[in-house]
């Protein structure tokens, strides 16, 4: 019976500190680009920063049919866009999405990504729980220019 409840003692300890160390990831600037009536897809940006190594894995949201990650790049002067089946997030790096590299296409969108409005997202990677986000439509930030003042 002692070592029954040693060993009971023992998996109790090792399921809290297993609970304890959960990876956990933050989404901080949240926000999506406005799109025209119609439009076939929108796109999103978010900066995350892992606990832990982990992987964003799929995007869900009630404003449009369905989400996707996506990946943008120049080759030989052609844009290249690609859906990808994951986002690798290293540990304690925040992982900027954003115009011109990694993003979240929206396809098929449900609601108008006008200026101000709130797009509702459920983040979802492989070992930390599910983020919501709520990302406001606006424009891209205009990067400053050398010579001019901001």
């Amino acid at each position: 019976m002692k070592t029954l409840s040693l060993i009971v003692l023992a998996a109790l300890l090792t399921a809290s500190t297993a609970q304890a160390a959960a990876p956990v990831v933050t989404a901080t600037e949240a926000w999506c680009r406005p799109a025209p009536a119609g439009a076939l897809a929108g796109g999103c940006y978010v900066t995350l920063t892992a606990s832990a190594d982990d992987r964003l894995v799929t995007v869900e949201t009630t404003a449009a049919d369905h989400g996707e990650i996506h990946s943008m790049s120049m080759d030989g002067g052609v844009m290249r866009m690609r859906k990808l089946d994951g986002l690798p997030l290293p540990a304690g790096k925040a992982v900027a999405l954003k115009p011109g590299g990694e993003h979240l296409m929206l396809i098929s969108p449900k609601v108008a990504f006008k200026d101000g409005a709130k797009i509702p997202m459920v983040l979802k990677f492989q070992k930390a729980a599910p983020v919501k986000v709520e990302a406001t439509v606006r424009m891209p930030s205009m990067p400053s220019m050398p010579g001019m003042n901001r």
